[in-house]
């Protein structure tokens, strides 16, 4: 079986073309994203007057006139895995005074991308064979599971345990407390049962048994991310990386001990290390420059065969 992951894309609708692409051009069995499918912020794009509006991505500024270079603006918005919306400065100052309206927006925005991107794989994945498993990560708000539970070609992964070819894969989208107090984190101990749960389901054995655990295990080289100082600024200008994956999933893996663990999460920490006899990969993260960041693994039932990352 040939299994392609990605992770963490954001909201980024590059990606996720190259996600839907990536069966057919990898040759991959089985899709699996793991978790933060979804942008995390909204860009507006405002009406100065006389067709002249500007917008600011990635903190430039830039000046747009007429609606061709709005609707590009807007697509670049869109790649970078934000969601543009047009506006005036007084309608934007009436929204940012108003932070149960901005946040409704945002909302509206983030689920009709969803909604959207199951439309496309219906119609990508048409007549293709390879099934495509989606699991929600804890920037995901859990409305989305709705939508990915009602889509045709996209399975939703969290909390299940999915037969796969012969093998079995157990997945759960939720992390260890991070400083941002995002959608799906909890305390180590909860975590733990919650992942327990999952994998009490499994039945086949180890060598044909995979964990699709977005966070990444702790101290596993798949978790160093910049040290935070009290003000939430990276130490020593981000050149201080710090473990900050969960014990649960490292416990889990020790406990399940399965050919193959999948994780994401800390997007610079990408790479691959072994636990027990258990591959483990983070394949990483570029979401913002439009790069899928991947990992191709073949599986034999006895053992994982080969794999790569991969990027592009």
């Amino acid at each position: 079986m040939r299994v392609f992951f990605a992770t963490d894309i954001h909201g980024s609708e590059t990606c996720w073309r190259k996600f839907l692409n990536s069966g057919t051009h990898y040759k991959a069995d089985v899709l699996i994203l793991g978790g933060d499918m979804t942008g995390k912020a909204l860009v507006p794009v405002i009406h100065d007057g006389n067709g002249h509006w500007h917008g600011t991505l990635q903190e430039q500024r830039r000046e747009l006139t007429g609606d061709d270079e709005v609707t590009a603006f807007e697509q670049d918005v869109i790649r970078r895995g934000y969601y543009p919306f047009r506006t005036t400065p007084d309608e934007l100052a009436e929204l940012e005074a108003d932070s149960e309206r901005l946040d409704d927006l945002f909302h509206s925005h983030m689920l009709g991308t969803v909604e959207r991107w199951m439309q496309m794989a219906e119609e990508k994945l048409a007549g293709q064979p390879q099934r495509m498993f989606v699991c929600p990560g804890n920037d995901d708000q859990f409305e989305v599971d709705e939508i990915l539970g009602a889509a045709r070609r996209v399975e939703l992964a969290e909390g299940r345990v999915v037969d796969v070819d012969g093998f079995q894969m157990a997945s759960t989208g939720w992390a260890n407390p991070t400083p941002w107090h995002t959608y799906r984190e909890e305390p180590e101990d909860v975590l733990l049962e919650r992942i327990r749960s999952v994998t009490s389901q499994l039945t086949a054995a180890p060598e044909r048994t995979i964990l699709n655990l977005h966070c990444p295990p702790f101290g596993s080289g798949l978790d160093d991310a910049p040290g935070l100082d009290d003000d939430l600024k990276p130490k020593h200008g981000g050149h201080a990386p710090e473990p900050v994956g969960s014990t649960a999933v490292r416990e889990a893996i020790e406990e399940t001990r399965p050919v193959l663990s999948l994780h994401g999460h800390i997007h610079e920490a990408r790479g691959h290390t072994r636990i027990g006899p258990t591959l483990c990969i983070n394949p990483g993260s570029a979401y913002e420059q439009g790069d899928l960041m991947g990992a191709l693994i073949e599986l034999n039932g006895k053992k994982v065969k080969n794999f790569v990352l991969t990027s592009g």
